[in-house]
């Protein structure tokens, strides 16, 4: 494409100056195709240029009578269709042919949209690339509402344009604006509309609710006619050309904040378009007495979600994992969630409230819910061993029984067992408890040395720990124990010697 100055400059050389085709296109600086189609489109001959038959010239008459009744037939399928009724040129050549001849669509007038004061804002959403919130990658949104008359301007990002954040940003437009229009238009975006045949239109169940709330009329634009929203469409454009560009931010709070400075310095303080006069913010002041009072309470914006919490204790919202108490794992609960905070809730119970995250893959867990999972882990280990003591070594509970009467420490005595248990088996071990409590000695000292003395008895290697390493070399090793009387011996011989002193 040519600027209007350019192609007026080609038709004063060819015109006045006599000019050829090759001249202009070499001074200029253009292609000689581009000189060309300017001083066709003028109804201009170049005499340079000696007119001659082309191979396409017997299929003219078969690409316009074609052309006239599909006009949006492509170039493609048309060169396939003559290529069967004998032509023999190549493509290229070919949609240079079919551009010439194809019926020009009628230059379509529009009526200049004018609405009255308080009638009519219009909406969309614009998107402004993506923005990285830890190891995730959300695309940044911006919804932008525009009062028809005035042009006041509300805009404010999220991080996706689902429904809760198109319901938010209808609440918080009305909340900026201090009231609402009779009619908001939309492009015929999921958000509004389901489904449309003509003018049979199916709209968004929640859109529906918001409008009943504010009391508007949720109105799409007939398909393929974005100029009837021409006011948000060329907002949007303002925002990404005085507004975005070049704009540093470090989170969506921040940028929100330096829009809403915008919507009320900046874009307000501008010219209406409707007169240049006065601007945007004067007209505003006289449009916000015609808009609709807004309700006693604004809509609810909070999201509602079912979630399945499986055996951890977690529930899964938004890409990212909040952690429940322990005690309502494997059951189905419910989210509510807004921009700050998440809350959990069985039925009517509220079980935790976290921050919200927008991160992907956190966990956010609340420090009482994981150390109430780590005590009933400890105690549950504690209460299986316990069980198999219980049931291997039935006179372990007699024995614990006089350890507690005597204040000694359950805990490390039920761990030792444990470990006897694995060594030494259950009838060895029963042995010895029941040796030791029918001698009054209920401590695990003596159950070790009853163990040993029951060992050596029946002449027994030493017993092998379960936590060795698996080398067989280490479970064949023998080693020959003492015989206790050396330690007797050595006990009397210390005798002695005190009696010789």
């Amino acid at each position: 494409m040519i600027s209007k100055q350019r192609e007026v400059e080609i038709l004063r050389l060819h015109y006045a100056e006599k000019w050829c085709v090759g001249t202009i296109a070499r001074q200029l600086g253009i292609h000689h195709c581009t000189v060309r189609r300017v001083l066709a489109q003028a109804g201009a001959v170049d005499p340079a240029r000696t007119p001659r038959g082309s191979i396409a010239d017997p299929f003219i008459p078969f690409i316009i009578e074609t052309l006239t009744k599909y006009p949006r037939l492509t170039a493609s399928r048309l060169f396939f269709m003559v290529k069967e009724r004998g032509y023999s040129g190549q493509a290229d050549h070919f949609r240079c042919i079919v551009a010439r001849l194809r019926p020009k669509k009628p230059a379509e007038a529009f009526l200049r949209l004018r609405t009255l004061p308080g009638e009519q804002a219009q909406v969309d959403w614009g998107h402004f690339g993506k923005i990285v919130v830890g190891r995730a990658l959300r695309p940044l949104m911006a919804f932008v509402m525009v009062l028809s008359f005035s042009r006041m301007t509300f805009l404010r990002f999220y991080l996706d344009a689902q429904m809760p954040n198109f319901i938010r940003g209808h609440v918080d437009a009305f909340a900026f604006f201090h009231g609402g229009p009779r009619v908001v238009l939309y492009d015929n975006l999921k958000s509004a509309v389901l489904e449309r045949q003509g003018d049979a239109i199916r709209f968004h169940p929640k859109l529906l609710e918001l409008s009943g709330h504010y009391r508007f009329e949720p109105r799409p634009v007939a398909p393929a006619r974005g100029n009837e929203k021409g006011r948000v469409e060329r907002k949007i454009r303002d925002i990404r050309e005085s507004f975005h560009a070049a704009r540093e931010f470090r989170d969506v709070e921040d940028l929100n904040a330096q829009a809403l400075d915008w919507c009320n310095g900046t874009a307000a303080d501008r010219p209406c378009p409707e007169d240049p006069a006065r601007t945007v913010r004067e007209v505003f002041a006289e449009e916000q007495g015609r808009l609709l009072p807004l309700p006693d309470a604004p809509f609810e914006t909070t999201e509602r979600v079912e979630v399945e919490v499986k055996k951890q204790p977690y529930a899964r919202f938004d890409l990212n994992d909040y952690s429940v108490p322990h005690t309502h794992s494997n059951r189905t609960l419910t989210v509510l969630a807004d921009l700050a905070t998440v809350r959990i809730l069985d039925g009517t119970e509220i079980l935790a409230t976290h921050s919200r995250s927008f991160n992907k893959g956190a966990q956010v867990e609340i420090p009482e819910h994981i150390e109430a999972l780590r005590r009933h882990k400890h105690q549950a280990r504690a209460d299986s061993v316990l069980d198999y003591l219980h049931r291997a070594v039935p006179s372990v509970a007699p024995l614990l029984q006089r350890v507690a009467e005597r204040g000694g420490n359950m805990g490390s005595l039920t761990t030792s067992l444990h470990q006897l248990l694995d060594a030494h088996g259950a009838a060895a071990l029963e042995r010895a408890v029941a040796d030791a409590l029918a001698q009054d000695m209920p401590h695990l000292g003596a159950i070790r040395q009853l163990l040993d003395i029951d060992r050596q008895e029946r002449n027994l290697p030493p017993p092998i720990s379960t936590h060795l390493p698996s080398d067989p070399r280490v479970h064949e090793l023998h080693v020959q124990p003492h015989n206790l009387n050396d330690y007797d011996q050595l006990m009397e011989d210390d005798d002695d010697e005190d009696t010789a002193l």
